[in-house]
């Protein structure tokens, strides 16, 4: 680790830095380059090299775990302190729940006067009992040490204010919205992603005038897999012109699916597990709609991204997800676990040519005219600016 210079010196602490890598991606290199010494902390990851020549920051590595583990998380807090008490940020903003939990209060103990936490989901949401107590007093004791916190979404702002995890003065939502906006120059339509995106179609043998559904995301129960997977075979014993695209990795030890469903995805020739892509840009190029049925989110990037290809999407009525798409505007909405409303869902999208034209042309100019990430960059780096004024 080297020695902080003079510059005021910026702390962006992740769980996983697949976070840094994708959700946050770009913001540490843009901080680099309106005078900030940047440092990424995340646990252990195999590429630092690249990713810090790629963000024009210096990674420090703490093992995290995203689930409830009170001896692994008080190495982590005792790791972090001593971290930050020898950089001395200004700064240190954190971002996803555990992450943010630690590092806010680590903050705290070393005495930096930035404390900044970045809410983009809640897990609460879908727990209950004894869990979700602990889950709640952490929100709690995270806000309580963060001098701002903000929640990525005005619906999610309102949970929290609801909930009474910390006082509305303390939250803010950025912009419209979103942890980090969206590159809608890298996101589009390129003669090179729509040659990648026809070998990928007959790669896996799918006509050139099929229907294919696409989610992006971890293939587990609260993603909505089980509900997905099961309207799309009720459309799919009606309709054999129409696929559905799995873009994500499983994840059997947190949030595992269920037996019959793994089974599912794998017999059907017409679902496709493609498993974890660095780059879903073809993927969604391949695709005629992103079905994205979440029970809960912060702000998803997953929608932005699709509508910057022209793709209409499926959405849960849920934070972030119901901010995005507006109902038959450029997408359309349906309840949280109900699997027959995204049966209907999918299949007046794909029957109803004239209404998914309307969305179809609706999609990226609502994307580009809300998010764009520059924009969202600039507005983050005055917050930055204004609580270094008023410390």
């Amino acid at each position: 680790m080297s020695e902080a210079g003079p510059e005021n010196v910026l702390v962006r602490i992740t769980t996983v830095p697949i976070s840094l890598k994708k959700l946050i991606a770009g913001q540490m290199r843009f901080m680099s380059q309106q005078g900030f010494k940047v440092y990424m902390i995340s646990s252990p990851y195999e590429n630092i090299e690249e990713l810090e020549a790629k963000e024009l920051s210096e990674f420090l590595a703490v093992s995290m775990s995203r689930k409830i583990s009170p001896f692994k998380d008080l190495i982590a807090l005792f790791k972090l302190v001593r971290i930050l008490r020898k950089l001395k940020p200004k700064i240190v903003h954190t971002h996803t729940p555990k992450a943010g939990f630690l590092g806010m209060v680590a903050a705290r103990f070393a005495g930096i006067p930035v404390r900044l936490h970045t809410v983009a989901g809640l897990p609460l949401m879908e727990t209950n009992g004894l869990k979700r107590k602990i889950l709640e007093w952490v929100e709690k004791l995270t806000y309580s040490c963060a001098v701002m916190v903000y929640p990525n979404s005005g619906n999610l702002k309102q949970f929290i204010v609801e909930s009474k995890f910390c006082r509305s003065s303390k939250l803010k939502v950025i912009g419209n919205g979103s942890s980090n906006g969206i590159d809608t120059a890298f996101f589009r339509s390129t003669t090179e992603l729509l040659n990648t995106a026809a070998g990928l179609r007959k790669q896996y043998n799918i006509p050139e005038n099929d229907f294919v559904y696409i989610f992006v995301g971890r293939l587990v129960r609260d993603k909505g897999i089980e509900e997905l997977v099961t309207a799309f075979l009720e459309i799919n014993s009606k309709h054999n012109n129409v696929w559905l695209l799995l873009v994500g990795p499983f994840e059997h030890e947190l949030d595992p699916l269920s037996e019959v469903c793994g089974d599912q995805i794998e017999k059907n020739p017409q679902i496709i597990a493609v498993g974890y892509k660095d780059d879903i840009r073809p993927y969604l190029m391949m695709a005629n709609t992103l079905v994205f049925p979440s029970y809960r989110e912060g702000f998803p990037n997953v929608p932005l991204q699709a509508g910057c290809f022209d793709l209409p999407s499926i959405v849960t009525n849920i934070n972030g997800c119901n901010e995005i798409i507006k109902d038959h505007k450029n997408g359309l909405i349906v309840p949280v676990k109900d699997s027959p409303a995204l049966r209907a869902a999918m299949t007046l999208i794909l029957t109803d040519e004239s209404l998914y034209h309307i969305l179809k042309s609706n999609a990226r100019k609502m994307v580009v005219d809300r998010y764009e990430q520059r924009v969202m960059w600039n507005l983050i780096l005055l917050e930055y600016q204004n609580h270094l004024k008023s410390n």
